[in-house]
């Protein structure tokens, strides 16, 4: 699996992307949809990856730089075609190490709450993410689920 920085300028990505707000439309309300679409994800606190093989899109992620300490996942997407490939743990690894190495001491999501986001949320807890209330611009939101991991640099 190559993992690169991505212009979000393929059909690819724009095809991967809108099967993940499409997903989302279906378990949450638009208001509890914080999911990113091309144009807000092309923000310049935002790095965005994606994940190929043999040259097909397996899947993407993004960082948004928060604070100069503090990053955020926007984005962690397999496509439905590639799941259970290791697909998401390997662009989360690598979200880590690219936290770690941006010195970030905290590195922070939203996910969905409802049951069809359970491996998203076992993905996480494996890695380390525990449970913590809204950061950022977030709010309470029973749709929302918010996670957090210390970052150990070095």
């Amino acid at each position: 699996m190559d993992i690169r920085v991505d212009d979000l300028r393929s059909d690819a990505v724009a095809a991967l992307l809108q099967e993940h707000l499409d997903d989302m439309a279906q378990w949450s309300p638009p208001e509890s949809i914080h999911a990113l679409d091309l144009e807000r994800l092309r923000q310049p606190e935002i790095t965005f990856w994606t994940v190929w093989e043999n040259g097909e899109l397996l899947g993407c992620g993004a960082i948004r730089q928060l604070d100069a300490t503090h990053g955020e996942i926007k984005s962690m997407r397999t496509s439905n075609r590639h799941r259970r490939k290791g697909v998401a743990a390997r662009m989360l690894q690598h979200l880590l190490d690219e936290a770690a190495r941006r010195g970030y001491q905290r590195l922070s999501l939203e996910t969905g709450a409802p049951a069809a986001f359970e491996p998203a949320r076992q993905l996480y807890a494996r890695f380390g993410f525990t449970y913590c209330g809204p950061f950022g611009d977030y709010v309470d939101d029973p749709f929302s689920v918010f996670m957090t991991r210390v970052i150990q640099s070095g």
